[in-house]
C-alpha cells in the first residue's frame, strides 16, 4: 500500500447513516401509535392528544420553550393549548411524528395559523406556498376576511 493511501485509510472519518434517521422518524411513530412513553396530553378544543415532550420540544421552538423552562406546563401532565383548531392540530401532529404533511384548500388556512403559533417553518412555508400556487378571487376574498376579524 503506498504511503498517502495509508494515511488516508488512517484518518478519522464521518459516516452517515440515512436509514437510521428515517428508521429513527419512523419507531418514533409506532411508539407514538401504541400510546407508549407518551408524558403529556395535549388539549385542544377538548380533544386529548397524548404526545412525547421529547418529539414536541425537537420540533418546534415553541414547545421546547413550554417543556424546558420553568414554565407551570413544563410540569403539568396535560396541557391545554389555546387559539388552535383541534383538527389542525391533528395534522400538525401527524407531521411531527411522521414528517409527512396533508393540506388542503378547506384546511390550509387553520393548519397555516397553527403552525405559524407553533413556530413549524416547515409547515408555515408549505402552506403559504400552497396558498399561493392556488390563489383565486374566492380564496382571496376569504384570506382578506380572516385577515380582517
Amino acid at each position: 500500500m503506498a504511503a498517502a493511501d495509508q494515511a488516508s485509510a488512517d484518518r478519522p472519518r464521518f459516516f452517515e447513516d440515512e436509514r437510521y434517521q428515517y428508521g429513527f422518524l419512523e419507531t418514533v411513530g409506532d411508539l407514538q401509535k401504541a400510546g407508549v412513553l407518551q408524558d403529556v396530553v395535549l388539549e385542544v378544543e377538548d380533544r386529548r392528544f397524548p404526545s412525547h415532550r421529547l418529539v414536541l420540544s425537537a420540533a418546534s421552538p415553541y414547545f421546547r420553550a413550554m417543556f424546558t423552562s420553568d414554565m407551570a406546563e413544563s410540569r403539568q401532565k396535560t396541557v391545554v393549548l389555546q387559539g388552535l383548531d383541534a383538527n389542525s392540530f391533528g395534522e400538525i401532529l401527524s407531521y411531527i411524528y411522521s414528517g409527512i404533511l396533508h393540506v388542503s384548500l378547506d384546511k390550509v388556512q387553520p393548519l397555516y395559523q397553527a403552525a405559524d403559533l407553533l413556530q413549524l417553518e416547515y409547515v408555515s412555508d408549505t402552506c403559504s406556498d400552497f396558498m399561493v400556487k392556488n390563489i383565486k378571487l374566492s380564496t382571496c376574498v376569504d384570506l382578506y376576511k380572516d385577515l380582517i376579524v
